[in-house]
């Protein structure tokens, strides 16, 4: 007989993040109070998460996390701290015409901004009516989410770190948790410590650009802003503008550490410790480098050849063909292992332009990443199994394994991945034609390109889609259903729909 779930040491453990992640929140309470703007919104959700979490905790003093409790407790994790996320946005925001104030909303927003998603439901007009507080919780939510919130915990509580192996397996992005050192609060410390990093260095780099006047609008809180949410690829930002707010040296100086966002963590810890070899030796990270590069050239040369209007170039002084190589790097840059940030309204590009757009959505970042969607990893060893089933129809007789840099990938792993590929073009298709459906019920009609679009960037963790969807649109228009339904998505997403399903079949044959 199989054990059920338990329920109490399960809600313990989420207690214990709720709690510890209510912390955060002093960082925009301290914005507030410099600013004096909205210091009491944190204080007072500060206050409910920690409640909250507490009573939780109470429920098992000393919970005991088995496989299926590892499972929930990373599934259910994510969505309670969306909803601790959205309560300053509906504090903040009531009473008052933002689109936060709606609870609806909130969730959407919260739960997009720690999935590192980036889609968002404040319109133009709606950034000059938020504190800068509840702006830079907005972007701290996506680094909390980055790395990984369970990460976090493991590396930073030492009750967490017990079970932290399960748990890390469960929220990691890719097929498998690369263990880096013999503790696994070890491998999750030099995770965090590798990330904190590139994360202060870009900081710094922006905001020498402001001091030497090449960033006029790049301050220290835009700087501190943009560095939240560039490294765990998550693309929003205090400007409705996004990067197109920024002059090209700015723009540019995103590009490599968007790239150093989608490759895999570990491999810069290999570095570390002078072994760069396993660096430039990786397949994904080769093939991963390449695809940025090529897609970039592609993207490019169609700019400069008329995939866009002029008018939705960027709108800079700079010549025509380093406007073209620069939006065209960038675009792909960010697309591809979606952090999703914009240089300019690619929504307004040629269809064929577009299209390639779409292309690079789905390819991802590397497994291990910050990045979202299919990864790069799953493609090598999709195509490889796919060549692999078709060398064995013509000669049966041969046993030939799927190698993926010279070491044989086990069955189990192809399968896992088959199963994931499977699931999440399912759940993509299907959502697309209920967002398309929902929209024409309300009178807001998407095309059938947009809706699909807006499903991909959703469930890829993507953000910016087509249409009134684009990187400098709003979701705000859309149903709440709809939106409800997006939230489901960059939850599926962000954990890679099998751990969530897993949970929700579990607890069905419980009963």
């Amino acid at each position: 007989m199989t054990r059920t779930i338990d329920t109490r040491a399960t809600f313990s453990y989420i207690g214990s993040v709720l709690k510890y992640l209510s912390a955060a929140m002093l960082v925009p309470l301290l914005v507030g109070a410099i600013y004096g703007e909205d210091a009491w919104v944190f204080a007072a959700s500060m206050a409910i998460g920690v409640a909250a979490g507490v009573a939780l905790e109470r429920l098992d003093p000393d919970p005991d996390l088995g496989p299926r409790e590892g499972l929930a407790v990373v599934s259910l994790a994510w969505l309670a701290a969306a909803a601790l996320g959205a309560i300053p946005y509906v504090l903040a925001g009531y009473g008052t015409a933002s689109a936060l104030g709606h609870p609806v909303n909130a969730l959407f927003e919260s739960t997009s901004g720690f999935t590192t998603t980036g889609a968002t439901a404040l319109a133009e007009i709606s950034f000059d009516r938020h504190s800068h507080a509840v702006l830079m919780w907005r972007q701290l939510t996506q680094w909390l989410g980055g790395m990984g919130i369970i990460v976090l915990m493991i590396a930073i509580l030492p009750e967490l770190a017990v079970n932290g192996a399960q748990l890390m397996r469960s929220e990691a992005p890719g097929p498998e948790l690369q263990k880096l050192t013999p503790r696994i609060a070890e491998t999750a410390r030099a995770l965090w410590v590798i990330y904190v990093a590139f994360t202060g260095v870009l900081v710094a780099v922006l905001y020498a650009l402001h001091l030497l006047g090449l960033a006029p609008n790049m301050g220290l809180y835009n700087a501190i802003a943009h560095g939240f949410s560039t490294l765990p690829t998550g693309g929003f930002s205090p400007e409705a503008d996004s990067i197109a707010a920024f002059s090209p040296v700015v723009q540019w100086t995103f590009v490599p550490f968007m790239v150093v966002a989608g490759v895999n963590f570990a491999l810069f810890w290999y570095v570390l410790r002078d072994e760069a070899t396993e660096l430039f030796e990786n397949t994904e990270f080769r093939v991963y480098v390449g695809a940025v590069a090529l897609l970039s050239a592609v993207l490019a040369v169609t700019l400069f050849r008329g995939g866009a209007p002029a008018t939705e170039l960027g709108g800079v002084t700079a010549g025509v063909t380093e406007n073209a190589l620069r939006q065209g790097v960038f675009q792909i840059a960010s697309l591809l292992n979606s952090t999703g940030f914009a240089t300019a309204n690619f929504a307004q590009w040629e269809t064929h332009t577009k299209f390639l757009l779409l292309l690079a959505m789905f390819v991802g970042g590397s497994a291990g990443s910050t990045g979202g969607g299919i990864k790069v990893i799953r493609w090598l060893i999709l195509f490889k199994t796919l060549r692999r089933e078709l060398y064995t129809t013509a000669n049966p007789d041969v046993v030939r394994p799927v190698r993926l840099g010279g070491e044989v990938v086990d069955e189990e792993v192809i399968r896992g991945i088959l199963v994931f590929t499977l699931l999440y073009f399912l759940v993509f298709a299907f959502s697309a034609v209920f967002i398309e459906l929902d929209t024409t019920r309300v009178g807001e009609p998407l095309t059938g390109v947009e809706a699909l679009a807006a499903s991909l960037a959703t469930i890829g963790n993507i953000g910016p889609g087509l249409g009134p969807l684009g990187p400098f649109g709003t979701y705000e228009m859309l149903p709440d259903t709809t939106k409800l339904l997006m939230v489901v998505l960059m939850w599926l997403g962000r954990l890679e729909i099998v751990p969530v399903l897993a949970v929700f079949i579990s607890a069905v044959d419980d009963r």
